[in-house]
């Protein structure tokens, strides 16, 4: 399910399933995009930032575009403790792995990919990032 902000509608919780990943999105080129984000964080129940939490920066491929800071995007990561993921969407093959990564960072938040725990992928994602 996509949505564009939080909270979410409070009025189909009974029809909703349950929430396995979160994944906020930033947009390099655009201020309002990280604003939105950042608005979006206080509606997220403190235990979804074991694990269940990433942040994916896309438009990374043009750097001379950047309307955000990269320096920001750390803040964020080390703010919340969750690992992010750059791309570049408008390349077919970086969407198609990025797609799949995030496919696979689901099943293992979903609990569907045995001996792996969201918070253990979510240390390995950013110890991997450090080096």
């Amino acid at each position: 399910h996509i949505a564009t902000s939080l909270p979410l509608p409070s009025e189909r919780d009974h029809l909703r399933p349950r929430i396995d990943l979160i994944v906020f999105m930033i947009d390099i080129k655009s201020k309002c995009s990280l604003k939105n984000v950042e608005a979006s964080l206080a509606y997220v129940d403190a235990r979804f930032f074991l694990g269940k939490v990433y942040f994916l920066v896309t438009g990374v491929g043009r750097v001379n575009c950047c309307s955000i800071e990269i320096n920001a995007i750390s803040k964020l990561e080390e703010a919340y403790c969750s690992p992010v993921l750059f791309c570049e969407l408008e390349l077919e093959g970086v969407r198609v792995a990025t797609a799949q990564r995030l496919l696979r960072m689901l099943q293992i938040c979903a609990g569907l990919v045995p001996g792996f725990s969201a918070l253990s992928f979510s240390l390995l994602m950013r110890n991997s990032a450090d080096d």
